[in-house]
């Protein structure tokens, strides 16, 4: 009959893994960092003076080191609408779309490196906020009409939503922080998007459309005299310390995880049990169930006991010229053997 291991025998399931975490709990942990760096935000509204002593203090060092690209960019989108509009399009919208349809592409097509590119975005808009607490800058935009910025958004208002104060739509300027400009995550995020679409997206067209992307916010941010060019190096070096504090970050989370008493056995959703920050590259081969091993035999005694008499041969079989290791012949019957093969 055909073989069954035993329950005993059959190894223990593995744990299965799940490489795309549950949609639902990511969705409310993002509103939830989200809703806390917004609040943040607001709350690190510092003294007005303040922040315009940072802003000049940016604006003469640029002029020092020949870095000020904001005046004539500036003054391009003023004259022309036909870029100015589009511009000021492009700062009010595209960080609040770009940067969410690109978490889900990678949420869906790589699930993979979804949970260190989620941590990685997370971790640099948190340093952003340090950078907006600790440095309040006001934007070349706000200040005084001396040192020769417009303000584009409100001068293209009436072609969109937005009002007077920055981005956000008009009745809700007092929502949001307009001197938080140091550093500039409209930059950071931009960089984010370039390099996930430069790393892991299939088509030419898409890969240099993540070089272009962070390239063309920069020149709108400062186009629009939303930012100094040095807000938009401080994005880019807020978004590298975000990218080399990923792991440490994913190692303190599963080791969080793991010390939790409610918490299941394994790593958290998404991740191996090797480690966080890489995935197997495919489905684990299904483990065969192992044999139990049967008793070894020695193998049976073709002749089934039977032996020749002595002198007798089969044709062409070599006579025995030592005494038989079997306990049942004789040494007398070796004896006889050898005398007959003299004669």
């Amino acid at each position: 009959m055909p073989y069954s291991a035993s329950a005993e025998t059959r190894p223990h399931p593995r744990p299965r893994l799940r490489l795309r975490p549950r949609w639902w709990a990511e969705l409310v942990l993002i509103v939830a960092v989200y809703a806390a760096y917004s609040a943040g935000r607001l709350m690190a509204r510092g003294d007005v003076s303040t922040a315009v002593g940072h802003g000049l203090a940016i604006l003469r060092i640029e002029k020092a080191l020949r870095l000020n690209a904001e005046h004539p960019l500036n003054r391009l989108f003023t004259s022309t609408p036909a870029l100015g509009i589009p511009a000021d399009f492009a700062y009010a919208s595209l960080h609040y779309l770009v940067t969410p349809v690109v978490l889900i592409w990678i949420f869906r097509s790589r699930p993979a490196r979804y949970r260190a590119a989620r941590t990685w975005l997370m971790l640099s808009t948190l340093l952003g906020l340090i950078g907006f607490t600790l440095l309040p800058t006001c934007p070349p935009r706000l200040l005084e009409a001396g040192h020769g910025f417009v303000d584009t958004m409100a001068q293209y208002s009436s072609y969109g939503w937005w009002g007077a104060q920055a981005s956000a739509p008009r009745g809700l300027g007092g929502m949001t922080n307009q001197y938080a400009a140091m550093p500039s995550l409209h930059v950071g995020w931009a960089v984010w998007c370039g390099v996930l679409l430069w790393r892991h997206a299939r088509s030419p067209f898409m890969r240099w459309l993540g070089v272009a992307y962070p390239v063309v916010i920069t020149i709108v941010v400062m186009g629009t005299a939303n930012h100094y060019f040095l807000d938009a190096v401080a994005g880019v070096v807020v978004m590298a310390a975000g990218a080399l504090l990923t792991r440490p970050a994913l190692r303190l989370a599963d080791r969080l995880w793991a010390s939790l008493p409610f918490a299941p056995a394994g790593a958290p959703d998404g991740v191996p049990a090797g480690g966080p920050a890489e995935m197997p590259a495919g489905p684990a081969a299904p483990s065969r169930p192992s044999l139990p091993s049967l008793p070894s035999a020695k193998p049976p005694i073709v002749s089934g006991g039977c032996d020749t008499s002595a002198g007798d041969r089969f044709p062409g079989q070599r006579t025995r010229t030592s005494a038989p290791s079997s306990p049942s012949v004789p040494a007398a019957s070796a004896a006889d053997d050898a005398a007959a093969t003299a004669r």
